[in-house]
């Protein structure tokens, strides 16, 4: 998944590479219509994983040079293989890990982070890292989600219980799945200035289909559903009561459904003294 030492909760499986794909085609214009660097500029992507915002953040900024990098040997062979196949000349990929990074210090002009930080048990040691590389003026982007703001029609206790769950298990492994709502306090501790927090509103209707196969069923509730033999044999649930939630998240998606989710982007900057 990311650069890491921490486990990551949902996986590296065909399946989760699978719904990672389908999240970062569903939410690329509501995460990344804001999103693009200067021609010359050398951007580094902290947790690249599989690539799934690598694509849209070098297609967008093509005269920008990315380096991104990730823990997982077998999620880069795969990012390798979609950047090649996109025909992407302006990605480096290196294996690394986000607390022992190759690099030297102010040797980039921006940092991209996104989905990474929920998954570390020091974010803010994370970001300090990341800001020393950054040149001073220069920018860091942090996007994260939080699942605690999901919400839905029609409610269901079952499936909030699920989704406790994932939280929980999250949280057991040195993660944070609420960490979108600690954004601005995490950058200014980590030595940023000029932070600027955007909450970025999911709203899925019938009336939007895209949103209803590719986030309320291929993003959220299969990340949900992934967790399912994890938290069974955590005796966080039992098998009937976390089916029954997944079967009320699926509720959500039909015509009379609707499911809301807040993703949160943050944009600091490295001190200039």
């Amino acid at each position: 998944m990311r650069a890491m030492k921490h486990p990551y909760v949902h996986g590296y499986d065909r399946r989760e590479n699978q719904r990672l794909q389908d999240q970062a085609g569903t939410l690329v214009e509501l995460l990344h219509a804001d999103t693009a660097y200067p021609a010359g500029s050398r951007v580094l992507e902290a947790g690249c994983g599989t690539g799934a915002q690598t694509l849209t953040l070098a297609q967008r900024s093509p005269q920008a040079h990315f380096v991104s990098i990730d823990i997982s040997a077998a999620s880069l062979a795969e990012a390798r293989r979609r950047v090649a196949a996109a025909g992407l000349a302006n990605v480096e990929l290196r294996q690394a890990d986000i607390h022992d990074l190759p690099f030297t210090a102010a040797s980039f002009d921006h940092v991209f982070v996104c989905f990474v930080l929920e998954h570390l048990a020091q974010p803010m040691a994370a970001l300090a890292i990341l800001g020393r590389l950054l040149k001073p003026g220069g920018t860091i982007t942090v996007i994260e989600g939080d699942h605690g703001s999901t919400w839905f029609h029609p409610d269901s206790p079952q499936a909030q219980a699920a989704i406790r769950c994932q939280v929980e298990l999250q949280r057991a492994a040195g993660g944070n799945a609420l960490i979108g709502r600690e954004l601005y306090p995490l950058l200014v501790a980590a030595g940023f200035d000029a932070v600027s927090v955007s909450p970025r509103l999911v709203y899925v209707d019938a009336s939007r289909p895209r949103w209803v196969d590719g986030f309320t069923r291929k993003t959220f509730t299969a990340m949900i559903e992934g967790v399912r033999d994890q938290a069974i044999a955590a005796g966080l649930t039992t098998p009937e009561r976390f089916d029954a939630g997944i079967r009320d998240l699926h509720r959500t998606t039909e015509p009379d459904g609707v499911f809301g989710y807040t993703f949160f982007k943050a944009v600091g900057r490295r001190r200039l003294g």
